[in-house]
């Protein structure tokens, strides 16, 4: 069983399907897209949660882990698997 992910997105974010490819090669099969292209609100909603105005930005549980740099990097340093697991 893997945490919930939530990841903010837009429909033709390159980051965003790479993003997309690294959870599912890590086992993850549900995620929560909330396509900020297609709601204003939902913009607004993720820059005030995050201090962020790009896409993805990715959620593990209520961890906000970043974007695709971060994801990345957070899974070379061996720490996306077992917070994927927590």
């Amino acid at each position: 069983m893997t945490a919930h992910v939530l990841m903010y997105c837009t429909a033709v974010c390159p980051y965003c399907v790479r993003a997309e490819q690294l959870l599912r090669s890590r086992g993850v099969e549900q995620i929560e897209k909330v396509r900020i292209d297609l709601d204003p609100a939902q913009r607004d909603a993720m820059i005030e949660r995050t201090g962020r105005r790009t896409v993805p930005q990715v959620f593990v549980g209520e961890r906000h882990v970043g974007g695709f740099d971060d994801l990345a990097a957070l899974d070379r340093a061996g720490g996306l698997v077992p917070l994927l697991n927590g």
